[in-house]
């Protein structure tokens, strides 16, 4: 589970740059929160949006976003820990495999993605990281 800020921003950067697709959402009025989950589609189209949503639990890779709701408009919000630097360290990266890693970060570059790492950085030639609007 990632929190996020602005959960339109976040449901934009995995299904338009990362590729995923908006499996459900549910909204908890009461307790003021969102959760959204996301994975990338398998069944080439195939299965039915029904489908998905009843199989999120039975599948590998979905990715769970939950929104507080009032941090996207609350100018005092200073953001969650990535978990890559104090406070907070632990959490570090999601893993996404790509078949063409510099194809991927051409088309990382040219959509405006930040980097926190890019293929030409550091002793790993063969990695890169970006940063989802959260960072």
């Amino acid at each position: 589970m990632l929190r996020v800020k602005d959960p339109k921003a976040s449901i934009a950067f995995y299904t338009d740059v990362i590729g995923m697709e908006l499996l459900s959402e549910f909204h908890i009025n009461d307790d003021k929160f969102s959760l959204y989950f996301l994975a990338f589609d398998h069944s080439n189209g195939k299965d039915t949006k029904e489908d998905k949503d009843n199989a999120k639990f039975k599948r590998e890779g979905v990715i769970e976003l939950v929104h507080n709701h009032g941090t996207e408009s609350d100018p005092e919000f200073k953001g969650y820990a990535s978990g890559n630097q104090d406070p907070g360290r632990g959490f570090g990266h999601i893993a996404i495999s790509v078949d063409d890693i510099q194809a991927a970060c051409d088309r990382f570059e040219r959509l405006g993605v930040r980097f926190h790492k890019k293929l030409t950085d550091g002793k790993m030639k063969n990695i890169a990281f970006i940063l989802d609007p959260d960072g």
